[in-house]
Parts: structure tokens; sequence; C-alpha cells
């Protein structure tokens, strides 16, 4: 099993910038991508940013040119930074990891709340 810790989530004013970090621990051997999933009341988690162990990532529209996924695969460790931030980034971010590639992401964090005002 695969336990995920994030941190770095905060209060921020539109336009600033936060990194989330996230730390795995126990079977992280065969971690093979690892993500961050967004997720505010009322709408479905979305997810924001991956990563895989070569280094390739994906990002959604929405954050194209404003956050950052990146991965320290010695420590076990996959970060985010978010920048030009915007009130509808506020939400709680996930971190998430998978064993294979595909569209499930077996292992979640607890979530960390990212409140953006205007």
């Amino acid at each position: 099993q695969v336990q995920l810790v994030e941190s770095g989530g905060g209060l921020v004013q539109a336009g600033g910038s936060l990194r989330l970090s996230c730390v795995a621990s126990g079977s992280t051997d065969n971690i093979y991508r690892m993500g961050w999933y967004c997720q505010t009341p009322g709408k479905q988690r979305e997810l924001v940013a991956s990563i895989r162990n070569g280094g390739s990532t994906n990002y959604a529209d929405s954050v194209k040119g404003r956050f950052t996924i990146s991965r320290d695969n010695a420590k076990n460790a996959v970060y985010l930074q978010m920048s030009s931030l915007k009130p509808e980034d506020t939400a709680v971010y996930y971190c998430v990891s998978a064993e294979h590639w595909g569209s499930t992401w077996p292992h979640w964090g607890q979530g960390t709340q990212v409140t953006v005002s205007s």
C-alpha cells in the first residue's frame, strides 16, 4: 500500500503563487505516475496535472501555462507549483499515484485546501 501526504495549501490572493508538496511512503518502488486532482463542492474531481516516471507531463487546459508539476523520484515526492492563481482555482487538492498507465488512480492523499481570494 502507498500512503500520500500533502502539504503547502493555504490562503493566497489572486495573482499569487503556492507550491504544493506530496510525499509517498510505503510500497513506493512500483509507483509509475503521480498527479494532482482538485475538487470543489458540488463538482466532480478534476485531474489538474500528472507526471510519469520518465518526466512526461499532462495538464488540464485550465492550468496550462500557470501550473507546473515536478517530481523527485529519490524522495518519492511530487510538487505542484501554482502561479497566477485565480479565485476559480480554489479547491481541495489531492495527491494521487498509480503503478500502471491508465485512467484510474488507486492511491489518494487526504487533500489540502487552497483558497484564492479576489
